[in-house]
């Protein structure tokens, strides 16, 4: 099982998939971690990030979703993967069906609530805006709504994960 939650920053993928790969005994990658620092600086002055910016990101974590298909290994990795071509790159060289996304959703105001209360080393909480025009609702992807507790959530990742 190699599994991306994505979403909008605020979306809850940390926490839901910190919890996700827990209960199913998989590691667990948080993809802000593997941001070049330039990258972080830019958002932490509240600069969105251009294509140009992700694109060697994503190329590190396509890396590391392959090396996860190839030793065997179950995964959960939190990305944004708010574009169709970011979520194209992760997946690359990877057999089809390999990797499932999974959409948190959120109402605007529920995740600017989130972002208010939460300190993060370099998320700017006004990148929200942009982030949510930038998303790309995915066609193939699970969608769920982020409303309810952790543990509701995983629940209904890992049933319709089964379905």
């Amino acid at each position: 099982m190699i599994v991306v939650l994505m979403g909008v920053s605020g979306s809850g993928k940390s926490t839901i998939g910190t919890l996700l790969a827990q209960r199913e005994g998989a590691v667990f990658a948080d993809g802000d971690d593997y941001h070049p620092l330039a990258n972080k600086e830019k958002m932490k002055a509240g600069q969105p990030l251009n294509d140009d910016d992700r694109e060697p990101w994503l190329e590190r974590l396509n890396v590391l979703l392959r090396d996860w298909l190839e030793t065997g290994k179950s995964g959960v990795l939190a990305c944004s993967a708010l574009k169709e071509k970011y979520r194209e790159t992760l997946s690359a060289h990877m057999p089809a069906g390999a990797v499932q996304f999974v959409l948190l959703e959120g109402s605007k105001e529920l995740v600017a609530s989130r972002l208010a209360l939460r300190n993060h080393e370099f998320m700017n909480p006004g990148l929200l805006e942009s982030q949510f025009k930038t998303l790309e609702d995915p066609d193939d992807a699970l969608h769920v709504k982020n409303d309810r507790t952790p543990d509701e959530v995983v629940t209904e990742i890992l049933t319709k994960l089964t379905k």
